[in-house]
C-alpha cells in the first residue's frame, strides 16, 4: 500500500502530528510525508491511501493546503481513501472566550474543510475528520496528542486491511 501524508505547519505543531502519523503508517505502508508546498496533485492521485492536514486559522486550512487542494482535478482522487486532521486549540479554551465558540460553531475547523475538499475530488472519506490540540494559538501540542495521532493512523491503517 502506498500513502501519502501533505501536510503545512505555522508553528511546527502540524508538521509533528504529520510525521507520528507517518511513522505509525510505516508498518503497514510505503510512506510519503510531505509539505504541502513541495506537493503535486499527481502526488496525491496515484496514492491508496492520503492523509491531509493543517493548523486551523481563522477557521481554514493554511492557503498553502487549499491552493494544493483546488490543484486537483474533479474525480482525480476517485479510487484514493482519505482522512483529514488538523490542529487546533482544546474545545476548553474555545469554551473560555463566547465569541470564539460561536465562530467555531458557524465555520468550523480546518480538517472539516480538508474532509469536504477530498471528497469533492471523488475521494472516499474513511473516518470523521480529527483534530489535534495545541496549547495556545502556538502550542505546544498538549501531552499525549502525539500518541493519539498515531493510534488514529494505525486504526486507519487497520481499517483497510
Amino acid at each position: 500500500m502506498k500513502a501519502v501524508v501533505v501536510y503545512d505547519t505555522a508553528f511546527g505543531n502540524t508538521e509533528k502530528i504529520a510525521l507520528a502519523i507517518g511513522k505509525a503508517l510505516e508498518e503497514r505502508a510505503a510512506v510519503n510525508v510531505v509539505k504541502a508546498g513541495n506537493a503535486q496533485p499527481e502526488d496525491l492521485t496515484t496514492a491508496d491511501l492520503l492523509i491531509v492536514g493543517s493548523p486551523t486559522q481563522k477557521f481554514r486550512p493554511l492557503p498553502s493546503v487549499t491552493a494544493l487542494l483546488q490543484k486537483i482535478a474533479p474525480n482525480a482522487l476517485k479510487n484514493v481513501r482519505v482522512a483529514a486532521f488538523d490542529t487546533r486549540i482544546s474545545p476548553e479554551e474555545v469554551a473560555r472566550v463566547v465569541i470564539l465558540a460561536f465562530f467555531v460553531k458557524l465555520f468550523g475547523y480546518a480538517a472539516e474543510f480538508i474532509g469536504k475538499q477530498l471528497t469533492k475530488k471523488g475521494a472516499e472519506l474513511l473516518t470523521s475528520p480529527q483534530g489535534f490540540y495545541v496549547q495556545g494559538t502556538q502550542g505546544p501540542l498538549l501531552e499525549g496528542e502525539l500518541e493519539r495521532a498515531a493510534a488514529w493512523a494505525k486504526q486507519i491503517a487497520e481499517g483497510l486491511e
